[in-house]
């Protein structure tokens, strides 16, 4: 057949344009002739708008609808998921949300509202708010998604109308988390940014490895790339339609060791991504394919081959000898070529957000326009990955591009290959060519073309220690510090005259000033026999705060705590002080004698002419010092009358006694000896 031309299918490569990579995807000979129903299945999805790969702030916050996608996790990733249970029982608000439409790896770290929680037997215990006094108030369990799993037990007791046994999510990953309402004091500080939004850092997919036979978890991106062309969210193809040594080379290069700008080591093309089932498939390869440096082709045989993101020595060359045609591009137009490279990526240690890398070259070189173009890949999670890329990027803008017709034959067929080397002097002595169109090849003629760029042999090659530069700060996220703990706290207890002339004791709490804005709550109990705490708040800006009247003589114990928006601080620790209403002794006893009995004493004295005598204390000692006696009992009495008391159950032998007035608030006067007297 005249004009018959074989065209050999390179699929897409990091210098291909957009348009060009989506017409090159899968099958070009398939999409011109019509004839592999594999390739017109790309055409017509291509001709439908998908949504496109998501980036990662688009996982920050869990999905409602009616029927979402399913999510496809490939690495490591952060991200919430999909609702498909929300429902109260009790003032308990229960959730279910699936992360993944796959069996995964695990849950590595789980996130509310951005901030790391600890979890102890299903129970978040840190941050401290979450678990505010000891008290459980979230709780999170989750699923792997077997291929059976097992119904959430407290979802299924609580709605058994709704939600039974059979629920069980088999194939999705999911966490069931529920929240416990706090009460209306303690709900802005056990939550402070409200009901609590889950997150996790995830590792998803379970990869087939055709080094080993095995699937398990892996951020290979060759593999990542294997899997996605034959599930049925990718190419929708087979193991058996696989250039399987080329995909193991591919593993094996991304599995390889560099050096970043620290000095540690790192896998050369490692990473992760998440996409929905309906996202854009050909944009998700190329995602793939680009952070790996992949070019994906059909072979004779009709199976996928891959070119590995390596330099290989050309084995193809082409000279005057074999050249028909050369088309020399220097690419030194400014409106072509670039000044420097930006690059995107996926920064673990920012909460897998995007970031901006190092700028690679000089956006400003004796010129006052910015000359620059973007590498953005949410696959990429490390500096020096993205660094690789955007140096690879600086070189493809700015290298001479070639256009070649050759005399072909099968030694010259560079159709399975990346790279061949030309020699046309004097406009290209020596040089090595980066294939990026279309391989033609036309029997009719017997002829070869393609275009390439001018490329170094150290393509790859890459020092950190000089070329990686130094990645922009990531914003740091500060966790909520809650309302600070009042400083200096202390209580004193004053008096004050009510109706009728006497006087009541009350405490007076104060502290250091912190805000303005802030009011604190006082709260005081009996330290013995309570009837339960009783508490005041203050009025801001005042630093101190008083309590209602307190029972005279008793025992406090007293703390204080600070309020802000609906949130409070902690308390501080109790201290404890003893109401006293009146804190004027009454005058001292006089005449205290005392005389012994058989196993007694009888004890006489006058009260003080004080009106706020309340009565004597009776001590008992074994020689004549009041330091060290033992109290006996107490009498009481009005004022200014002779009185007395019998104390039985006494040791023989010879006694002091002491008398010690007191007034209403137990106040006590200076002790008054008795003398000696002796108990028979």
């Amino acid at each position: 057949m005249t004009g018959l031309e074989l065209i050999p299918l390179i699929v897409s490569s990091a210098a291909t344009t957009v348009a060009a990579a989506n017409a090159l995807y899968l099958g070009t000979a398939a999409l011109l002739y019509g004839g592999l129903a594999a390739g017109l299945g790309f055409v017509s999805k291509a001709l439908t708008p998908k949504p496109s790969v998501p980036k990662p702030e688009d996982g920050t916050y869990n999905l409602k609808q009616s029927v979402p996608s399913l999510p496809i996790i490939l690495g490591r990733v952060k991200k919430a998921g999909d609702y498909v249970f929300l429902e109260e029982s009790g003032g308990t608000a229960y959730h279910i949300i699936v992360t993944a439409g796959h069996r995964i790896q695990g849950f590595v770290q789980h996130y509310l509202h951005d901030e790391a929680v600890t979890i102890s037997s299903g129970q978040v215990v840190s941050p401290d708010h979450f678990h505010l006094d000891g008290d459980v108030y979230v709780v999170i369990d989750t699923r792997l998604g077997l291929p059976a799993e097992t119904a959430y037990a407290s979802v299924v007791s609580d709605f058994p109308t709704i939600w039974t046994a059979n629920h069980r999510g088999d194939g999705l990953a999911s966490v069931m988390m529920y929240a416990i309402t706090a009460s209306s004091k303690k709900f802005l500080t056990v939550y402070p940014n409200q009901m609590p939004e889950h997150s996790a850092v995830i590792e998803g997919m379970l990869l087939y490895d055709p080094r080993t036979g095995l699937t398990a978890y892996s951020t290979n991106i060759a593999l990542m790339r294997l899997w996605h062309m034959t599930s049925p969210y990718g190419g929708k193809l087979s193991l058996s339609d696989m250039y399987l040594p080329d995909w193991i080379n591919a593993a094996n290069v991304c599995d390889q060791f560099v050096t970043n700008r620290s000095g540690g080591s790192e896998r050369r093309y490692h990473g992760g991504m998440w996409f929905r089932a309906n996202s854009d498939q050909i944009e998700v390869g190329r995602t793939l394919d680009q952070a790996a440096e992949f070019v994906l082709y059909e072979r004779a045989d009709g199976t996928i081959g891959v070119h590995a993101g390596e330099y290989v020595a050309p084995t193809k060359f082409f000279d005057r000898r074999n050249i028909i045609s050369f088309g020399l591009n220097a690419n030194v137009d400014p409106a072509t070529s670039v000044l420097a490279v930006r690059g995107r990526f996926t920064d673990p240690s920012d909460l897998y957000n995007t970031n901006d890398a190092a700028i690679y070259g000089n956006p400003y070189v004796g010129e006052d326009t910015e000359r620059t173009s973007t590498v953005e890949n949410v696959a990429v999670q490390s500096h020096n990955h993205m660094q690789r890329m955007q140096k690879l990027a600086y070189i493809r803008r700015n290298a001479p591009r070639v256009s070649i017709t050759a005399h072909y034959d099968l030694d010259n067929d560079p159709s399975y290959d990346r790279f061949v080397r030309v020699q046309y002097g004097p406009k290209l002595a020596d040089a090595i060519v980066e294939i990026t169109s279309k391989v033609t090849i036309s029997l009719s003629n017997m002829t070869v073309t393609f275009s390439g760029i001018v490329v170094p042999a150290d393509l790859y090659g890459f020092n950190a220690a000089t070329e990686e530069g130094e990645p922009g700060s990531s914003i740091v996220i500060i966790p909520p510090a809650g309302v600070p703990l009042p400083a200096n706290f202390n209580v004193v207890i004053q008096q004050e005259v009510v109706s009728g002339g006497s006087t009541a004791a009350y405490a007076l709490a104060t502290w250091d000033h912190y805000s303005d804005t802030l009011t604190y709550e006082l709260e005081w109990e009996k330290t013995s026999g309570s009837t339960g705490p009783q508490s005041t708040v203050s009025t801001a800006p005042n630093d101190q705060v008083r309590s209602g009247y307190l029972a005279d003589a008793t025992q406090y114990k007293f703390r204080l705590r600070a309020w802000a928006a609906g949130a409070s601080s902690a308390w501080t620790t109790y201290e404890t002080r003893t109401a006293t209403a009146d804190p004027t002794a009454p005058g001292v006893v006089t005449g205290a004698a005392a005389v012994g009995g058989v196993g007694s004493g009888t004890y006489n004295w006058t009260a003080p002419n004080s009106s706020n005598y309340f009565g004597a204390r009776l001590y008992i000692n074994t020689v004549n010092v009041f330091a060290g006696s033992t109290f006996i009992d107490t009498e009481y009495g009005p004022p200014n009358i002779a009185d007395s008391r019998v104390i039985s159950g006494l040791s023989a032998g010879v006694k002091y006694g002491f008398v010690v007035a007191i007034n209403a608030s137990g106040v006590a006067a200076a002790a008054v000896a008795t003398g000696s007297f002796t108990v028979t």
